[in-house]
Parts: structure tokens; C-alpha cells; sequence
């Protein structure tokens, strides 16, 4: 069994790899390749999971500290992770929490992340090359001893059927976000378009919904967005949805704002199309906190001001930038794999 001073170490140096000056070229081949693969995979945003990665889960410190919080697996069990693609590598921390928990992995990446998944796992390989038996790629997982898996409302409840007699963590659709007093100033304002457009809003923890107080105005929040509008109009499939979204709005005779890029609408949901930002008006904190509550188990995080009423908000613009104890749908992964 590999110690776990051996994993943390291999993966310390996974992240010195990829922040490498010299592996620049090695690392625009993998930038260029997932691009090729899916195009919503922007170099620019490809690069952006990457540097994230190896500055938030890759650190020594940061590494050694979080995993310092669990106890070693006496028993090494194969656990099967089914990996969303939603935004690049972001199956990763999955991987990271089996490996260094002591177990083997058998991933199934998605298809739409595939490329980058087994170029990470597979250099980790050659610079641990004792983690061979520990990683394995497979279509079926009907071997594995427990499961973690990420998808849809609709396809998690195939997964519960099919894993149902093994541990799990099964995961469902999710979203994030923002609650807005009007006092927000332009950098606020600024990074919250971070927090809604980053990754083309594709991530659960993209902001697709803000609550705004009664009579709110949107204009300073769409002037703080402006100088990002070349990245949105200038990207095929994004702004496809935008046009396909704006004309069924202008059927359907939806009022809403527009920008260009960008719609905003009245709707009681949490989930908006890709292009579409939901709002909700609110008399009070109070009355927030109490939609928020109800709908607790569909957000991943909120975004704003911490208050009196509303608690555990995270900062305007750092909604893509989890750490490795920011586990997805709140499920301490770690703590089910240590229990399996």
C-alpha cells in the first residue's frame, strides 16, 4: 500500500508540474486537445481549472492539512466515480479524495471531459508510478465496493437503482445564488459577473438566480459586466443559446433586460438557461432566508454579504474557486470514503 506521505507527495508534485514554466508546452498540448474535444472547454478556461487545481487542492500545505483531518483506510476498497464534464477536470477532486484516502479508483470520466481527466491521472501515474494499481479507467463499474456519483436529477435516479445495494454518494442537479441589497459597489457588482458567467455558467457553483430587493435596478450590474462582452459574443455555442433563448422570449412575450450577451428575468426558479440569469424580488432578509431554506438540498452556495439573518455566504467572485473542503452538495467525501 502506498503511505500517505507518498500520495500527498505525488500530487504536490502534480501541481509543481503543471505550474512549471517548462512544462508550458506540455501543458498548451493539453489546453489545445480538450479544446478540440469540446469547444465550450475555452484554452482560456481549460487553463484557468488547471491553474485552480494545482494552487487550491495541489498545495503541500493546504494538502497535508486537509487530509491530516482523516484517518487512514486500514482496508483499500474500489471505489467506482461516474465524473460530470461540465466544466474542465472538474471530476478531479472526486479522484483526489479516493487516492488519498488509501482506495483505488476506477473513474469513468465523462465524455465531454475524458481528454483531461486521463492526462492528469495518468501523469500523476508516471510520477508515482506505484499508483499503477490504484487507477484504473473503465466503462462498467460493476467491480467497485462503493460509488460516488454526479449527475442529473433524471440520472440519479438510475444511479440510486443501480448502486442501491453498495455505499454511495449520489449526486443531483444543484445551482448557486446571490442575494443583492443595492449596495453593492462596481467591484462587487463586477465580480458577481464572475460568479454568474465564469465557465459560460455551466458549474453548480455558477450563480444563476439573485435576489434583489423591491424596485432593484439592474443597470450597474450590466455596465460592471460590459468589457467581458467580446468573450460571450465571440463564442459559437454560447451565443447560440443566447439567440435561441431571446427568441423565445420575444414568442412567448417574456419581458426581460438584455445586454446582448446576457438576459435577465423574472422567475420564481433556481436553474436558468445557459445565457439566462434568474431573479426574484424580496421585502426582507428574513423572507430570503426562508425561500433559501426551502430550497436548501438544489443550492450549492450563496453569494453575498454575510448578515445577521443570512450566513455562510461566500464573497462576491470566488464562487468558481472551492477549496478541498468544499464539498459537493455539502457531502463530506472524504468521511464516506473513510467509512466504507
Amino acid at each position: 500500500m502506498i503511505s500517505r506521505i507518498q500520495r500527498i507527495n505525488a500530487f504536490v508534485n502534480l501541481g509543481k508540474f503543471i505550474t512549471n514554466a517548462q512544462n508550458a508546452l506540455f501543458i498548451e498540448e493539453w489546453i489545445y486537445r480538450a479544446n478540440s474535444k469540446n469547444n465550450w472547454f475555452t484554452p482560456q478556461n481549460v487553463a484557468r481549472s488547471l491553474d485552480a487545481i494545482a494552487a487550491e487542492y495541489l498545495n503541500e500545505d493546504k494538502l497535508s492539512g486537509w487530509a491530516g483531518n482523516y484517518g487512514e483506510v486500514s482496508s483499500p476498497k474500489k471505489i467506482g466515480v461516474v465524473m460530470a464534464g461540465n466544466i474542465p477536470a472538474v471530476g478531479f477532486h472526486d479522484a483526489l479524495c479516493v487516492l488519498i484516502s488509501g482506495h483505488v479508483l476506477l473513474a469513468k470520466p465523462s465524455s465531454d471531459d475524458s481528454f483531461l481527466m486521463r492526462a492528469l491521472l495518468e501523469k500523476l501515474v508516471e510520477i508515482e508510478p506505484a499508483f499503477t494499481d490504484y487507477i484504473h479507467f473503465a466503462d462498467r463499474l460493476n467491480d467497485s465496493d462503493a460509488y460516488i456519483a454526479t449527475g442529473s436529477d433524471n440520472t440519479a435516479r438510475y444511479f440510486h437503482y443501480y448502486f442501491a445495494k453498495k455505499p454511495n454518494v449520489i449526486r443531483k442537479n444543484r445551482t448557486s445564488v446571490a442575494v443583492l441589497t443595492g449596495n453593492e459597489t462596481d467591484a462587487d457588482l463586477s465580480s458577481l459577473g464572475v460568479d454568474v458567467l465564469q465557465y459560460f455558467g455551466l458549474g453548480c457553483r455558477n450563480v444563476s438566480k439573485l435576489f434583489v430587493p423591491d424596485g432593484y435596478n439592474f443597470t450597474k450590474f450590466y455596465e460592471s459586466i460590459e468589457e467581458t462582452a467580446n468573450t460571450f459574443l465571440n463564442h459559437h455555442k454560447y451565443f447560440n443559446n443566447y439567440e435561441y433563448n431571446k427568441s423565445i422570449f420575444l414568442i412567448n412575450r417574456v419581458p426581460h433586460f438584455d445586454n446582448g450577451f446576457l438576459m435577465i428575468t423574472q422567475n420564481p426558479a433556481l436553474v436558468s438557461p445557459i445565457s439566462v440569469l434568474h431573479y426574484e424580488n424580496y421585502g426582507s432578509h428574513q423572507e430570503v432566508k426562508t425561500l433559501l431554506d426551502a430550497s436548501s438540498e438544489k443550492i450549492q452556495c450563496i453569494v453575498g454579504a454575510e448578515n445577521a439573518i443570512l450566513k455562510d455566504v461566500i464573497p462576491f467572485g470566488v464562487a468558481q474557486q472551492p477549496g478541498l473542503s468544499d464539498y459537493a452538495d455539502s457531502v463530506d467525501t472524504m468521511a464516506f470514503l473513510a467509512d466504507v
